[in-house]
C-alpha cells in the first residue's frame, strides 16, 4: 500500500491538478523564451539581460522554476512509488524508495536555490 506522505499533494486529484496547472505554465514559458529568440532582432547578451532586469520576467522565470520542481517531483514519486515496490524487490524496496526520494528531494531543493540566487542575485 502506498500513502500520500512522500507525494506532493493530499490526494491523487490534488496532484493532478498540480501537474496540469504546471504544464500550462511551463509551456506559456516555454512559448514566451522561444518566441523572444525568434522575434529579437538582435538576440544577444545585451537583449538578454535586458529582458532579465524586468521583474516580471523574473517573476516569470521563478513560476516556472517551481512548476517544473512541482511537475518534476509529482512524476517522478509516480514512477518511484510504481515501479519501487516490494512485489518487485523485497523488503528492501521501502528503504530504496526512501532513499531515491530523498536524493530527488535533495536535487529539487539544491536546484530550486540555484535558481532563485540566479534570478535574483541573492
Amino acid at each position: 500500500m502506498v500513502t500520500a506522505i512522500t507525494n506532493f499533494g493530499r490526494s491523487g486529484l490534488y496532484d493532478w491538478l498540480i501537474q496540469r496547472i504546471s504544464a500550462v505554465i511551463l509551456l506559456a514559458y516555454t512559448l514566451f523564451i522561444v518566441g523572444f529568440i525568434f522575434f529579437s532582432k538582435d538576440f544577444g547578451y545585451v537583449s538578454w539581460s535586458a529582458l532579465f532586469d524586468q521583474f516580471w520576467v523574473r517573476l516569470f522565470s521563478l513560476i516556472a522554476l517551481l512548476s517544473t520542481v512541482a511537475h518534476a517531483w509529482i512524476g517522478l514519486w509516480s514512477v518511484i512509488t510504481d515501479y519501487l515496490t516490494n512485489r518487485m524487490l523485497g523488503t528492501k524496496a521501502t528503504l530504496l524508495r526512501i532513499l531515491t526520494q530523498t536524493l530527488l528531494g535533495a536535487v529539487a531543493l539544491v536546484y530550486t536555490v540555484w535558481g532563485i540566487e540566479i534570478l535574483w542575485g541573492i
